[in-house]
């Protein structure tokens, strides 16, 4: 495990009980994530597989709401705290530990991956490899959601995240990271801001051909 993550995963196993207190029912006051994560699941219905990935599932309830949208959601976290959590919290659906950049998957297995600002601690030089791995587990016609603080400058930003150091993205410059890592664009959607620092909240919508 490189040094990013072990740091990212103390940090992250450090603020368990306050971040699910926070995230639980963040989204019923983010239309915009919402409905993209509708979407997603509406796409990898109709694909027939329903199989679906949240990595960087945190406290896992993300992956409760792809169970309630009629996927087969399993969740995935560095953070063995969190796992824990998740657990818990949703005794009847599967989280176990992993790494992004390697999957406990089969390859082509899934319908969909949800990424939902689980990549935002990637340094950028490992992003392409992070992505690949997401590509690598995903069936023909799989779908991958990626959720990520945008910038409008031409590079990414290294930032003071509240629980780890974090990277927010240029939209084009993320599309074309998608594209080398084989994927098309289905949609993308940006507003703002997510933050005080004035980034855009940025989805973007993938399959693999």
């Amino acid at each position: 495990m490189l040094e990013h993550q072990i740091e990212t995963r103390a940090a992250y196993d450090g603020v368990v009980d306050l971040y699910a207190s926070m995230f639980a029912n963040r989204l019923e006051t983010q239309p915009f994530a919402r409905n993209m994560i509708g979407t997603f699941a509406e796409l990898v219905r109709a694909t027939g597989n329903l199989r679906a990935a949240d990595v960087g599932c945190g406290p896992g309830h993300l992956t409760a709401m792809l169970r309630d949208l009629g996927l087969d959601a399993f969740g995935l976290d560095l953070s063995s705290a969190m796992v824990d959590h998740a657990r818990r919290a949703h005794p009847t659906t599967r989280f176990d530990e992993a790494r992004m950049e390697a999957l406990p998957v089969d390859d082509g297995a899934l319908g969909g991956v949800l990424a939902h600002y689980s990549v935002i601690h990637t340094p950028p030089g490992e992003l392409p490899a992070l992505l690949a791995e997401q590509v690598r587990v995903l069936a023909p016609g799989g779908l991958l959601l990626v959720s990520f603080f945008g910038t409008e400058g031409p590079e990414p930003v290294r930032f003071d995240h509240k629980v780890a150091p974090a990277y927010s993205w240029p939209a084009e410059q993320f599309a074309d990271l998608l594209a080398g890592a084989g994927l098309v664009t289905v949609a993308r959607l940006l507003h703002d801001p997510a933050s005080e620092r004035g980034f855009l909240d940025t989805h973007f919508l993938a399959r693999r051909p």
